[in-house]
């Protein structure tokens, strides 16, 4: 968490993710360059450019969208996601890099400007060969854009998480608006079947992993619990939560998360406030539930967030029957102090 809005904050953990990031991306560009160069002397340095960078990004691109649903399904993923934003910031600078040539070549030597002649140089959209495809990787372009400059957690706060998260998901309009943009362009003018492979392959791969890790959230919802007596449903027993950690549970269009500690459970809003992350898949540390997204803590007995933050989420009335939990689904007023249920040793 942070105090103050600050450009970004560099502790060791983002250092290192970024110069893996870079290094990669570096290491590619070099390996790219020499096979362009081996394979095609002739090529020019704007068109190595143009080539190197679609490329790149789309390869960044996939990754980004892979690093969710792999973390709903195994959460050593976790770390990827933890600092997801410089890649998708990297993703973003490096499209640009591939749409200013793009431009530079395709567009800037007319009378017309560079931006109409995208729109208007080309208007067979009827014709899937002839499609004018630059139109879509600019609209795409414009939406990693609105991304890459709203990453930071100033702009989450100030547009609202739901918004903000809202917004987010347009990656995958622009998703789709960049595999219409490659097979309509580029792969009109490759004959050979590995592209199309690669391109359809990528897609189904992103897909499968999102449909995969939504059946799994799916079929957590859809357990059902035993209901006792005033309004409270038997949801686990003790065996199944490690200490200091958590379980989500949906009960009456509530997403809960349940927690063990210090001979104690404690329920609260399975939302984080920051960017909607699963606060039940973290744990407990410094005495605080840590959202395993992005670390933000709440206090595991009233979902408040340790001062002089103020975040808060709803608590939940919890109550121990022998080594059963049982759950009342009836959300707490956002910060309500809940007496923790206290496990007999």
């Amino acid at each position: 968490m942070s105090l103050n809005y600050t450009a970004v904050g560099w502790n060791k953990q983002k250092k290192q993710y970024v110069k893996i990031l870079w290094l990669g991306i570096l290491a590619f560009l070099i390996v790219f360059a020499a096979l362009q160069f081996l394979l095609h002397p002739n090529i020019s340095v704007e068109t190595l450019i143009i080539r190197w960078s679609a490329i790149t990004a789309f390869i960044l691109l996939h990754i980004i969208l892979v690093i969710g649903p792999l973390c709903r399904l195994n959460d050593r993923y976790l770390p990827l996601l933890y600092n997801r934003r410089h890649l998708g910031v990297s993703m973003f600078l490096i499209a640009a890099i591939h749409g200013v040539f793009g431009t530079i070549q395709f567009h800037a030597l007319g009378d017309v400007n560079p931006i109409v002649s995208i729109f208007t140089s080309n208007q067979n959209y009827l014709e899937i060969s002839n499609f004018p495809f630059q139109i879509l990787g600019f609209c795409a372009l414009i939406i990693f854009f609105l991304m890459a400059i709203s990453s930071h957690d100033f702009w989450l706060k100030n547009l609202s998480p739901k918004f903000w998260k809202a917004m987010h998901m347009l990656v995958y309009v622009a998703y789709g608006l960049i595999i219409l943009h490659v097979a309509t362009g580029a792969l009109q003018y490759e004959t050979h079947l590995i592209y199309w492979i690669i391109l359809i392959a990528g897609f189904l791969l992103v897909a499968s992993l999102h449909i995969v890790s939504g059946i799994k959230e799916r079929g957590n919802l859809r357990k059902t619990y035993q209901l006792q007596e005033e309004g409270f449903y038997e949801v686990c027993s003790l065996s199944d939560l490690e200490e200091n950690c958590g379980k989500s549970v949906f009960i009456n269009a509530e997403n809960i998360a349940i927690f063990k500690y210090n001979g104690k459970v404690s329920a609260v809003n399975n939302i984080c406030k920051h960017q909607m992350g699963p606060i039940g898949e973290g744990k407990i540390i410094d005495d605080c539930i840590t959202c395993p997204w992005h670390g933000y803590q709440y206090m595991p007995e009233n979902g408040q967030s340790p001062p002089p933050f103020k975040e808060e989420l709803s608590t939940y009335n919890v109550r121990l029957l022998k080594d059963k939990i049982w759950v009342n689904p009836s959300p707490l007023p956002e910060g309500t102090l809940v007496k923790a249920a206290k496990i007999d040793i």
